[in-house]
This record gives structure tokens, C-alpha cells and sequence, in this order.
């Protein structure tokens, strides 16, 4: 590899543009993969373009007495919020003098990173969520069968991610389980007091 920041293999490698998509999640971010398709970017003088799925939010519906919404419902304003955030999200990870376009696309994340890969040289995803329960399921392994380029997948292990509310509530859960089951049957045994 040269220490050079030439343009390494062919552009046109894969009947592709010179361009590496990254998909941004809303929920995490992405970073490690924006991190990583950045930096392949650079050393294959490539074009980074960051892209978000977005869905236009439902209006707000009348209530049952027929009077108009209080709110008022602009589309053009939610997707201006969501491409700051975006935009945002984007700079937070690689810095304010990123160099990376950032796209958001009307669709889910399926139809848009597919779309968007049709003239990608490199598809780079976050680890997928194991707990995420609103997003499609395999969403990664879809890609992976269905793009036409090359797919790059961030690894579960070099992905740090906040515990989700569900998995914070899996965890109080089961240990309410294991205490209760731990005294179940035993009258006036009771656990260890956890005062020091």
C-alpha cells in the first residue's frame, strides 16, 4: 500500500461510480461505519456520500369533535429537521470539515440503500441491532443478497452502544424474576438485605 493519498484500484471497478455510501441510523448514529467508510474513502480517492432513510411524519388527525389539530402539520419543514440532524449527526462523528455529502431520501432504509447502491462502488452498514424491534429484521443480510455493489458491515463487537430501553428493562425484569423466585416458597426467608 503506498503512503500516498492516491486513488487506489479502479473507479469504475464493479461498473460503479467513484462513490462509497454509508447508511446512518437515527438511532445510533452509525459512527464506526461513517468512520470507516471515511477513511476508505480517502485512501480510494472516493467520493463519501452519508444517507438516511426518511419517512414523512403522518399529520395530525382531527379529533372526534371535528375541531383542527392545534399543530400544523409542514413536510418541507420535517424534512429540512431531519437532514440537520443528519448533517449534524454526521459532523459529530467526523468533525465540522468532514467532506462527506449527506443525503436524506424519502423511503424506508431497504428501498433507499438499495437505491443508493445501484451507482456505489462500496454499501458500508453499522452492526446491525439485535434489539432494535422497529426497525425490518436483517436488514444487513437483505442488502448483503440484493446490492449491486460490495457490502461492508460493521462487526456487533466493534460497535459500543448504549443499552436500549428494552434492554434495560430485560435486565430489571429478570432480576425481579431471579429475587422472586429465589424467596418463592420460603415464608419469612427473605434476601440478603443489600444495605452496607
Amino acid at each position: 500500500m503506498s503512503e500516498t493519498n492516491e486513488p487506489v484500484g479502479d473507479a469504475t471497478m464493479f461498473g460503479a461510480d467513484n462513490v462509497i455510501v454509508v447508511g446512518v441510523s437515527t438511532t445510533s448514529h452509525s459512527a464506526e461505519a461513517l468512520r470507516w467508510a471515511a477513511e476508505a474513502a480517502e485512501r480510494l480517492g472516493s467520493k463519501l456520500v452519508a444517507v438516511r432513510a426518511w419517512r414523512k411524519p403522518h399529520s395530525p388527525t382531527s379529533p372526534p369533535s371535528g375541531r383542527p389539530p392545534a399543530t400544523q402539520y409542514e413536510p418541507e419543514k420535517a424534512y429540512r429537521e431531519a437532514h440537520d440532524r443528519l448533517l449534524a449527526d454526521v459532523a459529530e462523528v467526523l468533525g465540522s470539515d468532514h467532506a462527506a455529502e449527506c443525503l436524506v431520501v424519502r423511503g424506508n432504509p431497504l428501498t433507499v440503500l438499495l437505491a443508493q447502491s445501484e451507482n456505489a462502488r462500496l454499501l458500508v452498514l453499522d452492526a446491525p441491532q439485535r434489539t432494535d424491534l422497529t426497525q425490518t429484521p436483517l436488514l444487513a443480510h437483505r442488502l448483503v443478497y440484493r446490492a449491486t455493489c460490495p457490502v461492508v458491515v460493521m462487526p456487533p463487537r466493534l460497535v459500543r452502544r448504549r443499552e436500549t430501553p428494552l434492554v434495560r428493562g430485560g435486565k430489571k425484569l429478570a432480576q425481579r424474576m431471579a429475587e422472586s423466585a429465589a424467596t418463592a416458597g420460603r415464608p419469612g426467608i427473605r434476601p440478603p438485605s443489600s444495605r452496607g
